[in-house]
């Protein structure tokens, strides 16, 4: 892995109070706080917790994907030896609840109905795991199957059997209208794109289809909780613990303050662990046992029981363009599989139709997204939600298209990509050239070791991603001894965005990053932030101890006024030491006023702040607006990839992958890189292997590790990791853009790129498995048709002219 930059800012020291560019991160080594004890076996997850009196948990799942419960019977299972409690949805507040309240549509436990095969059904809490296993399997269940609604388009006809058949009582967010089997709507509107579509002298028409894929994180989901008095302390392996802590307080009826959530490590997690998962049920269990609870998932559980998938999409393209091959208008419906439970797709269908868009000067645009119910697995936010589907959608297409007017695809997207001042798909104004100069690094960088050989191919795609502004908080403070502390409510999932907030307390404090210990994860002690999730840790809480040091910079340098007998805007940090500037005879170190400070007024700072505005931008046109009609400080991408390919099989290899991306500043080098590389082999992995498979009875045939293939170290290929950098004029701490997600989203569309960029064939099922490479390159399948499509790749043309199999409908010049 090698990693490169087109910027490196030099140092300069911690100024006068106000200062806008402290020095920019070291360039020796750094260490995460959290490294030795992760190495060395010490660190200790929630699984590992161990309590006086614990006892264990097990949930009953349903088993089915939907069937309406005739009669549910704990009694046997409530007397069996060492059970302590068994809980059904009877035995807690009966109130609907949905993520950030889009769509109130489950209970803790199912009432009247099973919807998807890992649905709680009840919970168990014993004295060993066996008694809980054996009260599971004494609770007696009947069930009156009903039909499994498993394919998108199906679930909208008329008709169709409804998942939600009261969904119209729930309550929702104004700014949606679920009926029938649609959870929610949105647009992205921008001009009039049907008239624009008929005047265009060419249209391509397409479809993409993508299957439902998992977060798998080595540590599945764990949840301790123990109770004292009328307050629990929840042990949970979350990635958002003020989000968790709200939603227990919510389905339990209790208020907040008397929930504690605390998360000690975290063992991977990729947005699986976002959202309220188990600890309502655990802490319910705890409450009723008299005792601690903990829950452990087995493997199959997890790829079950979360509500948190990829989405499986259905995309149909529609792009007018010009001869000389400038896009002049698309259209685009996408069709987002959001599973048995809305969760947050209603918010996700928006962030797709951007995707869709993409950072591409598109004078007329109407894209719409609908969340469609089914009786699968709920989805929701696994990383870069949505994104690596959508891009891998559009950047085929944009190939498909380039080949039609006769351009490398590397000059059509150099000829429409957008530039500092472009209009976006909401007329925001984009600054910089960040798209345009990643497409132009990636492309130098692949192409520099020179041609492809026999069985190769290069494939590109560019993409953008939002940073997400966010309320956060944290408290800085200096300690007697000239050590500091940060106490943040953020929350570490392992990427080491939390980690890093020591570089940024120690720049503008002249001190090292070593000299800063963190609390944190804990909703007890840390200040409200929205968790690991939405690419937002540095972004927001980043902001939020930049903002705490500086107030205790204004603090150190007032006192080191007084000790110095030099005016405050005469003095810097540098160095552990306050001092006058030009005259290094001149100073104290932190370490004495921090003394002097305890004497009288503490060192304590805190940062929170208004996050920054949304850009500028005209979403009149847009219904279903939920916040995402414009990306804040979008990160712009280019991914390009060697791959080889074994036609006799269909086995795709990434040889090599470039990564360019304009993360606005870069802030932690070692920590961005780091998340660039792992993005790129998690997206290789999505790429070619991963995809669940659902039986005709709507249960997972693959929810093991056995059956469900992870790229392995062994198959990453060399990775280049580039970085551009364009400040963001309303980003984060100096000028920084959303790094955690982007990494993983236009990967897959480059490798399909260079698929058919060898084979003369496009695969347009995600993932691109050797039996579908294969399948395209001896039969011209390209797995689209496994969707019933009124609407793609075998479409009829506008005059009337059947699409060659397998190619994407063209319409001719002139009106339609």
């Amino acid at each position: 892995m090698t990693e490169t930059s087109g910027r490196a800012p030099q140092p300069t020291a911690a100024g006068a109070a106000g200062a806008d560019a402290p020095a920019a991160s070291p360039a020796r080594p750094w260490i995460r706080p959290d490294g030795e004890a992760k190495a060395t076996g010490q660190a200790r997850y929630t699984g590992d917790l161990s309590f006086p009196g614990l006892a264990h948990a097990r949930l009953l799942l349903a088993g089915r994907a939907h069937a309406r419960i005739v009669r549910l019977d704990a009694a046997r299972a409530r007397a069996l030896p060492g059970v302590l409690a068994v809980l059904t949805q009877d035995d807690v507040p009966d109130r609907r609840y949905g993520s950030f309240d889009l769509v109130l549509d489950r209970t803790l436990f199912a009432r009247d109905v099973v919807r998807f095969e890992g649905e709680v059904v009840a919970a168990v809490a014993a004295l060993t795991p066996e008694q809980a296993a054996a009260a599971v399997a004494a609770i007696e269940v009947e069930y009156e199957d009903l039909p499994p609604i498993l394919d998108v388009e199906a679930a909208l006809e008329p008709g169709s059997t409804l998942v939600h058949p009261a969904v119209a009582s729930y309550g929702h967010d104004p700014n949606l209208a679920p009926a029938g089997n649609a959870a929610g709507r949105s647009t992205i509107v921008k001009g009039d794109a049907t008239a624009a579509l008929a005047r265009s002298p060419i249209v391509v028409r397409e479809r993409y289809v993508a299957d439902m894929a998992h977060p798998v994180p080595i540590e599945p989901h764990s949840v301790t909780a123990d109770w004292s008095g009328e307050r629990v302390t929840i042990y949970s392996s979350t990635q958002v613990p003020f989000f968790a802590r709200g939603k227990t307080a919510e389905v339990l009826e209790i208020a907040e303050h008397r929930v504690r959530v605390v998360v000690t490590h975290l063992g991977g997690g990729f947005g699986g662990k976002c959202d309220f998962h188990f600890e309502g049920h655990v802490a319910a269990l705890a409450r009723a046992a008299r005792r601690p609870v903990r829950l452990v998932l087995s493997r199959r559980e997890e790829f079950i029981a979360p509500d948190k998938v990829t989405h499986a999409m259905v995309v149909d393209l529609e792009t007018g363009l010009a001869e000389d091959g400038t896009i002049l208008a698309r259209k685009a419906r996408i069709l987002l599989d959001c599973g048995a439970y809305a969760s947050d797709t209603p918010v996700l269908g928006q962030v797709a139709s951007m995707m869709i868009a993409g950072p591409y000067r598109i004078p007329d645009i109407d894209i719409e997204a609908l969340s469609v119910y089914t009786n699968r697995t709920p989805s929701g936010s696994v990383r870069a939600p949505t994104g690596p589907q959508a891009c891998w959608a559009v950047e085929q297409h944009h190939d498909v298209i380039a080949a039609r007017v006769g351009l490398d695809p590397v000059e059509f997207r150099r000829r429409n990509l957008v530039h500092d001042g472009d209009e976006g798909p909401t007329r925001q104004r984009h600054e910089g050239d960040g798209a345009i100069d990643t497409l132009e690094q990636a492309v130098a960088r692949i192409r520099a070791d020179g041609p492809p050989g026999p069985g190769e191919a290069i494939g590109v795609a560019c993409g953008w991603w939002f940073s997400a502004p966010g309320p956060s908080g944290a408290f800085v403070r200096l300690e007697s001894d000239g050590s500091g502390r940060i106490v943040t409510g953020a929350q570490e999932n392992g990427t080491g965005a939390v980690m890093a907030l020591p570089i940024l307390a120690a720049e503008e404090l002249g001190m090292q990053p070593e000299d800063f210990a963190l609390t944190y994860q804990d909703t007890d002690t840390g200040p409200y932030d929205g968790g690991s999730s939405g690419s937002q840790t540095t972004f927001n809480n980043g902001r939020a101890v930049v903002e705490a040091a500086r107030e205790v910079k204004r603090q150190l340098l007032d006192l080191a006024s007084v000790a110095l007998e030099a005016a405050v805007a005469d003095l810097e940090l540098r160095d552990g030491h306050a001092g006058v500037v030009g005259s290094p005879d001149r100073r104290i170190s932190i370490a004495d006023l921090a003394a002097t400070a305890h004497e009288g007024a503490l060192l304590l700072g805190r940062g929170s702040g208004m996050p920054p505005e949304a850009p500028q931008h005209d979403a009149s046109a847009c219904v279903g607006r939920l916040g995402f009609e414009s990306f804040a400080s979008p990160t712009f991408f280019c991914h390009a990839v060697r791959i080889r390919l074994d036609p006799a099989t269909g086995i795709v290899r990434a040889l090599k992958v470039v990564a360019a991306t304009d993360v606005g500043r870069v802030l932690n080098r070692t920590g961005a890189t780091g998340q660039m590389t792992g993005g790129v082999v998690m997206a290789l992995g999505n790429a070619t292997l991963e995809g669940t498979v659902y039986g005709a009875d709507g249960r997972q045939r693959n929810a093991s590790l056995l059956d469900y293939k992870l790229l392995t170290t062994a198959d990453a290929p060399d990775i280049e990791v580039v970085f551009v950098e364009h400040p963001a004029s309303n980003g984060g701490p100096r000028g920084s853009k959303g790094v955690g997600e982007p990494p993983i989203v236009p990967t897959a569309a480059a490798v399909g790129n260079a698929i058919a960029s060898l084979t003369g064939v496009r695969v347009r099922r995600l993932p691109m498995t050797p039996e579908r490479v294969w399948r395209a390159i001896t039969t011209g399948d390209d797995g689209a048709a496994e969707i019933n499509a009124p609407f793609g790749p075998r479409a009829v043309a506008a005059r009337g002219k059947p699409a060659p199999a397998g190619e994407p409908t063209v319409a001719g010049s002139g009106p339609r």
